[in-house]
């Protein structure tokens, strides 16, 4: 038997290089503690009938997610860093996807000349995978217990290929809009906002749910069957997400210099302290209108919103900056859901948090952080991809809104035109009346409230 020799690279398998391996492992983790802690709030919200099926479309659908951007997704992404290389997405595109030479290559026989870091972005796909699964699971908080499972499933492999072609333009630090000058840390365009596009078109079409709004009669009101679950399931997010945000910073020589996915100056120190207080404020503007408005939903919401209106910026702000943000992050969630109840418009999370509290996230850091330099990539001193050549502004942040809301729109336009042609899109009223779990799992509930 013939002995056969193959090129060993020691730079791709250094001490250093392991412990970047391991800071970006951990945002898997953190990523799917978030998903865990969603499940938790998705448990504690939905109706009892139908509790199984809910949390089963939304596990099924965040590993459609997850599994296609596995074989897809990662490469639109990447592609950015190869067009400004002098490559093409094509290059990209073949490099990453499930068969790929880099995607499948142990990063010891690969040149770092060729690619440097090699298990680092690989461990990205995973990390990246994550999120195009969460695109999902919140995409089903607006249209569970009355989509209907078929069209779901296919709406998640489309929502997966779109906002990871979305993610090329939006997030980073020299795709198109990000290089230009459109600032978002932690991908909130490609991540929240674009699939609560999608729910905006699906939304209206789905109807409302039985005795959310008036009396069924096999559903006098519509009950949560145990806020304090979901109250847990908001701790668990909060407890997973630091570990999101070092995966969202990029590490230089000397080894511990961390600067920003979109190549700002930080620090993980700020990043991580400006990720808490954003919680605390909006927490703390949460409590105050839960306690006039006698309603609960605000001490759920206002931690949330507090958390998006930070996370295009965690890179940024300083955390007196941030504090200040965070506190005004739940009245705008609370204008969006006060505006949707009163048209009887059923969705409770996504809209306010998203198109009032994202807005707001991305309007504030283009007003508060106007002028910051960011984009382009270290190293490179001159040309369209210089480091941090371009500056924040409020115009490229609106135009990043735009265009995240705007390719949900689309997609859900597209994807309801052909749903309704194909599978159907909506489950019937009184199949919705009497349980999901009961109808399609033959489970019964002590309650069906």
């Amino acid at each position: 038997m013939e002995g056969t020799t193959t090129a060993f690279f020691a730079g791709q398998v250094t001490l250093t290089q392991l412990v970047q391996n391991l800071v970006y492992a951990s945002g898997t983790v953190g990523a799917l503690t978030v998903v865990a802690g969603l499940l938790m709030i998705d448990a504690g919200t939905t109706r009892s009938a139908n509790l199984y099926n809910s949390t089963i479309e939304k596990m099924v659908g965040f590993f459609i997610g997850f599994a296609t951007y596995f074989i897809i997704g990662f490469g639109f992404w990447a592609g950015q860093y190869y067009i400004m290389s002098g490559g093409t997405m094509m290059d990209s595109l073949k490099d990453w996807w499930f068969f790929g030479a880099l995607s499948n290559a142990h990063a010891q026989t690969v040149d770092p000349a060729v690619w440097p870091g090699l298990n680092t972005f690989q461990i990205f796909i995973f990390f990246l995978a994550c999120f195009a699964g969460i695109v999902n699971v919140l995409l089903h908080f607006a249209v569970s217990e009355r989509m209907k499972a078929s069209a779901f499933y296919i709406t998640c492999v489309v929502a997966t290929v779109v906002s990871s072609v979305l993610s090329w333009a939006v997030w980073g630090s020299v795709g198109p809009l990000t290089n230009a000058g459109f600032h978002d840390f932690f991908g909130i365009g490609f991540v929240y906002i674009f699939p609560t596009g999608i729910a905006m078109v699906l939304v209206p079409q789905l109807g409302k749910r039985p005795g959310m709004f008036a009396p069924h009669p096999k559903v006098p009101s519509y009950k949560a069957p145990s806020i304090g679950l979901a109250a847990t399931g908001l701790i668990t997010i909060f407890a997973g997400l630091p570990m999101v945000i070092l995966s969202c910073l990029f590490f230089f020589d000397p080894e511990t210099y961390a600067v920003s996915v979109t190549m700002a100056n930080t620090s993980v120190g700020i990043a991580f302290n400006n990720y808490g207080i954003s919680w605390a404020g909006g927490a703390i503007t949460g409590a105050i209108i839960s306690y006039r408005t006698k309603n609960y939903i605000y001490l759920l919401l206002g931690p949330l919103a507090g958390y998006v209106s930070g996370a295009p910026g965690f890179d940024v702000y300083l955390p007196w900056q941030m504090f200040l943000v965070s506190l005004g992050a739940p009245i705008a969630a609370w204008i969006v859901y006060n505006f949707t109840s009163k048209r009887q418009i059923d969705e409770h999370k996504l809209f306010p948090l998203f198109i009032g509290a994202g807005f707001y996230a991305l309007i504030m850091v283009g007003l508060v952080k106007s002028g910051t330099p960011r984009g382009g990539y270290f190293g490179v001193t001159e040309g369209a991809y210089a480091f941090q050549h371009g500056q924040i502004s409020v115009l490229m942040q609106l135009a990043g809104f735009a265009l995240c809301l705007g390719a949900g729109i689309l997609t859900g336009l597209i994807l309801s035109v052909v749903l309704k042609a194909t599978t159907g899109l909506r489950v019937p009223e009184d199949a919705q009346a009497e349980g999901l779990d009961k109808l399609f799992w033959g489970l019964e509930n002590e309650s069906k409230s």
